[in-house]
């Protein structure tokens, strides 16, 4: 007897043939989306991760203060496999400043001072010759060269580093006081204190100064001593301040700027007539937490924060005064005082600028066209400062909502 065995196929019932194409249908459109999905997940995520890696090295580039080294690319010789990995390690939590990768650590110099140093003698092996400690820097035109003279002679004697701007281009004639040569001299015709200092004083560059005095040239210093003003500021903890001015022989724009009787110093000023009442709650400036801008003193950590403030461009500076606070190193209603002990006098002498001629200020140089170009750049700087503070969402203001 004989067992006959039948195959069927699959394909040969229609039913089966249209239940595996609607199958096959199915399974190629789970492909299609999963591929799909899949790249465009991935694209959006590597977007947005992206964005959220860079938000504060773009933001702020400036954000590190150093740049982690690298790993060697040459591997020392009789090193194991542990000692290599270590010293990769090592290596990379180096902190080192940007550009100076290809240079050993030891031979790294970070700052600068503007400490003149000898053409010939003995050099000093550990590179620590004697520095002073604090920076006066002064705009200055050769009219003014007596009250300059009496500024420089006091605070060479309290051992401080002078440097000259000279904003008249004349140099030379300063060449008859001994102390010439013991300062520095640097000139650029019609040019303010604060293009200077954009330029000059780099944070790095001043970095080895403790307080930095970044002063007019109209000032009488008879009754101040660099050194017990000096010993006030530290004392009141004050990261920026400036010395009282003698009302009585002074051209005051600030109350608060005005020197008090039988007062060490102080922070604030009083007004209760007018609109502009300052009192015991005010906590913004001009009423607290301010000072002018003809004889700023700076802590070297303030200054950091101010150069960068500075508009390179915006060579008045007008509108900075109302927000140095932002740089006080804390509350700008105990970091910012004005010191009563140690005065002086501010003769608000015309300097940039030949006359105040209204008629005549189409002339570039003249007094009426430098305050049309101070105003112009205070309101531009006001702009940007509100500019600023709105596109950055990062930036929180620590003083928000403090108003007098």
């Amino acid at each position: 007897m004989k067992t006959t065995l039948k195959s069927v196929s699959l394909f040969s019932d229609p039913k089966s043939r249209s239940c595996l194409c609607l199958l096959f249908v199915i399974a190629a459109l789970f492909c299609g989306i999963y591929f799909v999905g899949s790249a465009w997940l991935g694209e959006t995520y590597f977007k947005l991760s992206t964005r959220l890696r860079l938000n504060d090295t773009q933001l702020y580039p400036d954000l590190d203060k150093c740049k982690l080294s690298p790993a060697p690319s040459i591997q020392p010789p009789n090193y194991t496999t542990k000692e290599n990995a270590q010293l990769e390690d090592k290596c990379k939590e180096t902190c080192i400043p940007d550009g100076s990768e290809a240079l050993p650590r030891g031979i790294v110099s970070k700052t600068s001072n503007l400490e003149m140093q000898p053409l010939g003698g003995p050099v000093s092996e550990d590179n620590k010759s004697k520095l002073t400690k604090n920076l006066l820097a002064i705009a200055v035109g050769i009219k003014q060269k007596a009250l300059v003279n009496q500024m420089v002679k006091k605070f060479l004697a309290g051992d401080f580093s002078v440097m000259l701007f000279h904003y008249d281009g004349v140099v030379n004639e300063w060449n008859d006081f001994e102390w010439s040569d013991k300062v520095v001299h640097v000139s650029a015709r019609n040019q303010t204190k604060w293009w200077f200092a954009k330029r000059f004083l780099h944070p790095d560059i001043v970095a080895d100064y403790d307080y930095i005095f970044l002063w007019d040239e109209d000032l009488g210093v008879e009754n101040f001593n660099p050194g017990r003003y000096l010993s006030i500021v530290k004392e009141e903890g004050l990261e920026i301040s400036q010395p009282g001015l003698d009302s009585s022989k002074s051209e005051v724009h600030h109350h608060i700027t005005v020197r008090r009787n039988r007062s060490r110093m102080h922070r604030r000023y009083y007004n209760f007539r007018g609109r502009a009442k300052c009192d015991a709650n005010s906590t913004a400036p001009p009423c607290v937490g301010w000072v002018e801008m003809m004889a700023p003193v700076f802590s070297r950590a303030s200054w950091r924060c101010v150069w960068y403030m500075i508009q390179n461009d915006l060579i008045h500076a007008w509108g900075l005064d109302m927000q140095l606070g932002y740089c006080a190193q804390g509350d700008r209603t105990v970091k910012v005082g004005v010191v009563d002990e140690e005065y002086i006098v501010h003769f608000g002498l015309p300097t940039l600028g030949g006359h105040s001629d209204k008629n005549k200020a189409s002339s570039g140089g003249n007094r009426f066209a430098v305050r049309l170009r101070s105003i112009a750049e205070m309101k531009i700087f006001k702009k940007r400062w509100n500019k600023a503070v709105k596109e950055d969402e990062c930036w929180v203001d620590p003083f928000e909502g403090k108003i007098n």
